[in-house]
């Protein structure tokens, strides 16, 4: 719990300036096509426009209330009392009023302000909530481009293979021909192409799937050749955490979350204290001495005061309540910073452990290259079978796939920790 206070505070002076382009142009156009054309985004941009809405409305309470008040009686029976012969009528039988009445709450001790400032830590966490999903947004297109890129880069590598293989046959039939060589050793490279021509189809397949999920997302169907690579600089665990806490839009809701529950405890206490508003009218109507049924102008105003006395115990448990809520949100922030820490973690180990392979894997392929070109070499010569010249073409594919497969969970970790730490893909 110390370090994550510790962190807390470092964050709060840590300047996490990234201005270095992590990912390319195209990569860049997709994710600003998705805001344009994913539905869910202008969901929740009328979201953060309902908010500020709720905030107008709010601060629209500091004005006072006029209204235009009308009204018509007629009253049986009369109101008249006898004095000998004569009857005085006191009030008429057909009342009527008209008049421009207004209040206006003169002191409400902190109420309208502090409903006001929760409509604006409402209104912030909408707009987190929206970056939010534009993160999340652009975390996933991001690794359906790479998923298609590796994809791409997978069938360039089957159809490599594919016509290593072929130019091998081409061998083993004149040899064949030739009597250097039997029907079985055909049979066994052509299966071996059959295979690879196989596994190049279920990946196109899959490439095809991706393309019809990229459209989906951004209305784009078809993307250039890229590469496997995410500029991204090295961060150490308390470097990635401070721009996790200052960045990530998950974190900023959950603390959202805390201030908002205390801006609630704040106004519940608040109905312990009075109110102290003004009211005032001007009109018309009809009632006077001694002329009752002729319509006089009117005024009046005056001052209120309103005082709680007692509601049985409400408010102090409402407070209780909410004073939990807070300690609930705290903990989740906490929570959530734990987690973080773990994660962040685990990306930086796979990035380092993925780079270590991919220099590892650059001397593999570099040696099944070499065993690849003279086992051709030997078939020509007659000095080798299919079977090796074969296994020497799995070890070459083997390789490259394996540094494919590296770079491109080296994308991935790379990505996670751009997602943790909250880092824009879009300047």
């Amino acid at each position: 719990m110390k370090k994550i206070i510790l962190l807390l505070l470092t964050a709060v002076v840590y300047s996490g300036s990234f201005s270095q382009s992590l990912i390319n142009g195209e990569l860049k156009n997709l994710l600003n096509q998705s805001l344009v054309y994913f539905p869910k985004v202008k969901e929740v941009q009328q979201s953060v426009q309902l908010a500020e809405d709720k905030l107008a409305l709010t601060e629209l309470n500091k004005y006072p209330d006029l209204t235009i008040d009308a009204s018509y009686a007629y009253v049986q029976p009369k109101i008249e009392v006898a004095f000998g012969d004569k009857t005085f009528q006191f009030a008429p039988e057909h009342n009527v009023s008209a008049a421009i009445n207004g209040s206006y709450t003169l002191f409400d001790f902190g109420r309208l302000q502090s409903n006001i400032e929760k409509a604006k830590l409402e209104l912030q966490t909408s707009k987190h909530v929206a970056e939010q999903l534009k993160h999340s947004l652009f975390y996933q297109i991001s690794q359906l481009y790479y998923q298609i890129i590796y994809a791409k880069k997978a069938i360039e590598i089957q159809n490599q293979v594919i016509q290593l293989l072929t130019e091998n046959k081409l061998v083993v039939d004149a040899q064949l021909k030739n009597g250097n060589a039997i029907q079985l050793d055909v049979l066994t490279i052509q299966s071996k192409i059959d295979n690879e021509i196989n596994r190049k189809i279920d990946v196109e397949t899959n490439l095809q799937k991706l393309l019809n999920l990229l459209k989906y997302a951004t209305g784009v169907g078809t993307i250039q050749a890229g590469q496997l690579s995410i500029t991204l600089k090295n961060y150490t665990l308390d470097e990635a955490m401070q721009m996790a806490i200052q960045h990530n839009p998950s974190l900023a809701i959950a603390k959202d979350k805390v201030s908002v529950a205390k801006a609630e405890v704040a106004i519940t206490k608040l109905n312990e204290l009075p109110f102290v508003g003004l009211k005032a009218g001007v009109g018309s109507r009809n009632g006077y001495l001694p002329q009752i049924n002729d319509p006089r102008f009117n005024y009046n105003a005056g001052i209120g005061l309103s005082v709680p006395l007692f509601n049985g115990g409400k408010t102090k448990q409402q407070v209780k309540i909410q004073e939990r809520s807070v300690a609930l949100n705290e903990t989740n922030v906490a929570s959530q910073l734990h987690d973080f820490e773990k994660d962040i973690q685990a990306a930086l180990i796979d990035i380092k452990s993925n780079e270590s392979r991919i220099k590892n894997a650059a001397s593999q392929i570099e040696q099944a290259a070499l065993a690849q070109k003279l086992s051709v070499s030997k078939l020509k010569n007659g000095t080798t079978t299919p079977i090796e010249i074969t296994s020497t073409n799995a070890d070459y594919q083997r390789a490259l796939l394996n540094q494919l497969q590296y770079q491109y969970q080296l994308c991935n970790a790379q990505l996670e920790l751009v997602k943790l730490m909250g880092v824009e893909l879009v300047d």
